[in-house]
């Protein structure tokens, strides 16, 4: 008898992650629109919710809470860096910034990629003396020296220029010929990962690239959405899967799923 019932608990546990995965991203977001709306501030704290998630990949110790409370109230956290403070203030910065440039439907060019950049370094960032020359991490200046991070080794920095502008020109004519929601979002995913895998900047890359996928989402009129701090193990394998593999599938749908889990979460949260 306990068999049989492991084994429906089993099926059913399945059958749930099936549907999960199957569930409309057009219903998810259908229904985080129709929960926000009324919300006052409902836009904002999710744009806090987006900062927590991205600075804290990249090593601040914040809570979500600490977050709030230094954007809402410009309350300090006790015994929390500095720097830490002003990469979350940084990021949720150059958020507000993005939204306002997707609202006008701006062409991505290098010149805004940097722009979004400076922001994300303004209060972090600084001169660098490199073999290749100097250049300033906080004015969104490209990378003039090698970087790798683990084993990877990113593009020379003499290459850097040229792969952005070339980036930016197929974003643009992609942009045009996205239809489906899918599509959009897709692109945009695939906009983080060619943009991160450039690695144009000293510092501040991964946030850069999280910030041009959701400039592209808000292009579209969609919610910006995460990646959670506690998958960044598997975002990075999934990211390091399609380098090696050359197929996207299973990056776009871990972005996908992460996609649609912010949003049912934020959803939840509005309906509070």
């Amino acid at each position: 008898m306990k068999k049989t019932k492991n084994k429906k608990k089993q099926l059913l546990l399945h059958h749930n992650q099936k549907h999960t995965l199957m569930e409309s991203v057009n219903a998810i977001i259908q229904a985080y629109h129709k929960a926000s709306k009324g919300v006052l501030n409902a836009q904002r704290y999710s744009d806090y919710a987006a900062t927590y998630h991205s600075t804290s990949m990249e090593g601040s110790t914040l809570t979500s809470t600490q977050v709030t409370n230094l954007l809402d109230l410009g309350k300090t956290a006790t015994n929390k860096a500095f720097w830490e403070h002003q990469m979350v203030v940084d990021h949720y910065d150059a958020m507000q910034f993005i939204a306002d440039k997707a609202k006008q439907k701006k062409e991505i060019t290098p010149a805004l990629i940097s722009e979004m950049a400076t922001l994300v370094m303004k209060g972090t960032g600084g001169e660098v003396n490199a073999a290749g020359g100097s250049f300033d991490t906080s004015k969104g200046d490209f990378r003039k020296c090698g970087v790798f991070a683990g084993t990877r080794t990113f593009p020379s920095y003499q290459k850097v220029g040229a792969m952005v502008a070339d980036l930016c020109a197929k974003l643009n004519k992609a942009m045009k010929n996205a239809k489906t929601t899918e599509e959009k979002l897709e692109l945009a995913f695939m906009a983080q990962f060619e943009l991160v895998s450039i690695h144009p900047f000293g510092d501040g890359n991964g946030r850069t690239s999280r910030l041009l996928m959701n400039y592209i989402q808000l292009y579209f009129g969609l919610p910006p959405g995460v990646v959670y701090k506690g998958d960044k193990l598997k975002y990075i394998d999934k990211m390091e899967t399609l380098r090696k593999t050359d197929n996207p599938k299973p990056y776009v749908a871990f972005m996908m799923s992460q996609y649609k889990r912010f949003l049912k979460q934020e959803t939840k949260n509005f309906l509070k």
